[in-house]
């Protein structure tokens, strides 16, 4: 007789993950995005060689963009392609979607960056995150915030 199935879990493994953005500012809203890619980068994230750290989207004539992120072209790709590992990529929304973007970024002083790339149901997505950027003593609050329940898991374990 076999084994009974694990549920899958509804939450899919990252690809790449930026938490510097956690970290930088607060993230208010947050939504899924499809990417359009080429062949050779499909091929490169189902490897894992994404980073999406130094990444931004700009959103420009009803269109929303990914600048800066990072994908590694592999050794085995086509030959007839020049890969460019930084080249900027459209992100595939939803006009509501983008346009409730362009209304938070031109009028409240957000900015809209990449927090997750990931594969859903056979295609990558990019979770972007409105947010709004973090002061100093933010940052330390939550460096403190961190700490302190590194600190009281530690304690609990121990008892």
């Amino acid at each position: 007789m076999a084994a009974p199935r694990k549920p899958k879990d509804d939450a899919p493994p990252p690809i790449a993950l930026n938490k510097r953005a956690r970290y930088e500012y607060f993230i208010e809203e947050t939504f899924e995005a499809g990417l359009s890619l080429q062949g050779w980068e499909v091929k490169s994230l189902r490897a894992g060689k994404a980073q999406i750290t130094e990444g931004y989207v700009l959103v420009k004539n009803g269109e929303a963009w990914l600048i800066g992120a990072h994908i590694s072209p592999l050794k085995t790709t086509s030959t007839h392609v020049v890969a460019d590992p930084t080249r900027t990529r459209k992100l595939l929304l939803h006009r509501r979607e983008i346009d409730r973007l362009v209304g938070a970024v031109e009028r409240k002083g957000h900015t809209v960056v990449p927090l997750k790339l990931y594969w859903r149901q056979g295609k990558v997505k990019l979770e972007i995150g409105l947010a709004k950027g973090k002061q100093s003593h933010d940052k330390r609050a939550t460096e403190k915030d961190r700490d302190w329940q590194r600190g009281k898991a530690r304690l609990l374990r121990r008892r």
